[in-house]
């Protein structure tokens, strides 16, 4: 069973999902993939795993570093899991470009190559955003580009943790998110 419940932001609502084994989505309402993989079935009901949620983005929009994980329960194919592990071991304020990231999931599955738009691809179906810190992954020539929450609270996002941003602009063509 998937139960449900919303969070409100300072960057706007947010709908959090769980399962029995931990948290199965975190969107901001109305994003790219809205709600992508959520039961057809689903109760709202506040369980363990959301009140552990509200609890870390309490914290986390508070500017601090919270310092545990609600349980997860990441729900993709084996290549989106290693990208996705890869994006929790981003520090909070730190970015990599998808081509480091590809890299390392290259280096990782024993590949010569692996393309950072195959990566871009995992990162942008990532249904845990925030948690999951995939607005810290960013074009390798600094601009913020395919967040599905919005390139705007990409760059708030960043802002909160102290990433440095100078380098970081906003693209002018069509990206993902704009």
């Amino acid at each position: 069973m998937h139960y449900i419940s919303f969070y409100q932001s300072p960057m706007g609502e947010i709908l959090l999902a769980a399962d029995e084994e931990g948290l199965t989505g975190l969107w901001f309402c109305g994003q790219k993939y809205y709600a992508a993989g959520l039961a057809s079935v689903h109760e709202e009901k506040e369980t363990t795993v959301l009140s552990d949620t509200r609890h870390w983005l309490d914290i986390y929009f508070s500017g601090k570093d919270p310092e545990f994980m609600p349980n997860l329960h990441m729900i993709g194919t084996p290549f989106q899991q290693v990208v996705w592990q890869r994006l929790q071991q981003i520090a909070r304020g730190q970015t990599l470009t998808y081509g480091e990231i590809a890299r390392f999931v290259a280096v990782e599955k024993g590949l010569a190559h692996m393309s950072a738009q195959a990566v871009g691809s995992a990162v942008g179906h990532n249904k845990i955003s925030i948690i999951i810190p995939c607005h810290r992954v960013v074009g390798a020539d600094g601009s913020l580009t395919g967040y599905a929450g919005g390139i705007e609270k990409k760059l708030q996002l960043l802002a909160l943790e102290g990433a440095d941003v100078d380098g970081l602009f906003i693209p002018t063509r069509k990206t993902a998110s704009r």
